[in-house]
């Protein structure tokens, strides 16, 4: 037998076993009975779109004095502005590794982020709304 034969019968073999292994390993098909008392709406309606949005993180605590001062002001925001911007507040003192994952090094410190998750202005103590809401136009993101 010629090398080119055998080189091809091995390479067949070994299509062969990758392909036994293959269809060994995939999932088990669904049963016919749980297709059918699936909605057929479900299957047709595609997942909500959503769009990123500016965010604005607040990085303190809930015993801490000027974070309680912000507290309201951040909930206040987080509600006028749905859908256009995020808010989000992450308490340090429960969570210590956001802290040093955000190079915080006091509280309350505020980062401001783009739609695409780019840091943009990062402000340390407290920030009041309508000093938080000029930084947002100051930055360009209009709310």
């Amino acid at each position: 037998m010629n090398t080119p034969l055998k080189l091809l019968i091995v390479v067949a073999a070994a299509g062969l076993v990758v392909a036994a292994v293959a269809l060994k390993n995939r999932p088990p098909p669904t049963p016919a009975a749980a297709l059918s008392t699936a909605p057929a709406a479900t299957a047709l309606t595609p997942a909500p779109v959503t769009q990123p949005l500016p965010k604005l993180l607040d990085l303190g605590a809930t015993k801490c004095i000027p974070c309680k001062k912000m507290a309201p002001i951040l909930e206040e925001l987080k509600k006028e502005y749905a859908g256009k911007m995020a808010v989000e507040f992450i308490d340090v003192w429960q969570n210590p590794n956001a802290g040093n994952q955000y190079g915080i090094r006091l509280i309350p410190t505020q980062i401001f982020y783009d739609a695409a998750g780019k840091e943009l202005f990062r402000h340390e103590g407290f920030f009041g709304r309508e000093d938080i809401l000029a930084k947002w136009k100051e930055l360009g993101v209009n709310l």
